[in-house]
């Protein structure tokens, strides 16, 4: 009898002790790891996610289609390339499995590659205006050392365009103003694509939550009319935000702040 017990006792204690070595490797694991995983498998695997993509480029047809013209200009589409026209989560995945936080490094060995996939709706939309006579602009928070292997993942599916004169990059800063400036300047802009509120306008470059919140609101007009937002759930300002743009906090620091954001009950 007292054998059961003492071996008992020795289960009850190897047991506890898993399910404690369990709860704090989970809870030392920062959450964005597994959390883009999960997001990648969304944008993989979602017949969702792939409706969403569908459904914003027929209502960018649908705008292009009702658009009347206000200018001589010749028309232009400005459009963000990462996850708005090509669809980098392989390499979301990539980092995940290896419990990495995004790094340069890795992100230009990916797009060195130029094996990223399109974004559902996308070429068949962008071919649609080049045929309407409409120029696409590829504006891009890529590296000018990027260019050759954006252009050349860009042409493997023979997207409109693709040359060094419509891939405007990164030269002086994230925003885009100033780029998007830059087109207006000799065309006349019928619609804005991107999967990132600071694709659309400079209301949205480096705002906190609230005012990024506030100014969608103000801008309530445009969506689905001039802005054709694509879901990412994976990354972006959103994320920025939350952390107030501060990249050089450790994943332990981001995890500790996404936690403390989130509703509960």
């Amino acid at each position: 009898m007292k054998k059961g017990i003492i071996i008992s006792s020795l289960i009850f204690c190897a047991c506890t002790s898993l399910h404690k070595a369990q709860k704090e490797s989970v809870s030392t694991v920062p959450m964005m790891y597994d959390g883009k995983l999960f997001t990648a498998l969304y944008q993989q695997k979602s017949a969702e996610y792939k409706a969403l993509c569908l459904q914003s480029y027929n209502i960018a047809a649908l705008r292009l289609q009702e658009y009347k013209s206000v200018s001589l200009l010749p028309k232009a589409i400005v459009t963000d390339i990462d996850e708005t026209v090509l669809d980098n989560s392989p390499f979301a995945v990539h980092q995940g499995l290896l419990k990495k936080d995004f790094d340069y490094a890795a992100w230009y060995e990916w797009t060195n590659m130029s094996k990223a996939d399109t974004v559902p709706g996308a070429p068949a939309f962008l071919k649609l205006a080049a045929s309407k006579g409409v120029e696409i602009f590829y504006i891009t928070n890529r590296d000018e050392k990027e260019r050759e292997s954006t252009l050349r993942n860009l042409s493997k599916y023979n997207l409109p365009n693709t040359d060094n004169e419509h891939l405007i990059l990164k030269t002086n800063g994230s925003s885009k103003e100033s780029r998007r400036q830059q087109v207006a300047a000799n065309h006349e802009i019928v619609l804005l694509i991107g999967d990132n509120l600071g694709d659309f306008s400079s209301l949205f470059d480096k705002k906190n939550q609230q005012d990024r919140e506030r100014n969608v609101d103000a801008s309530l007009a445009d969506f689905g009319n001039r802005f054709i937002v694509l879901p990412n759930p994976n990354y972006g300002d959103w994320e920025g935000a939350l952390f107030n743009y501060n990249y050089k906090l450790t994943p332990q620091q981001k995890d500790s702040i996404y936690k403390s954001v989130l509703k509960n009950y």
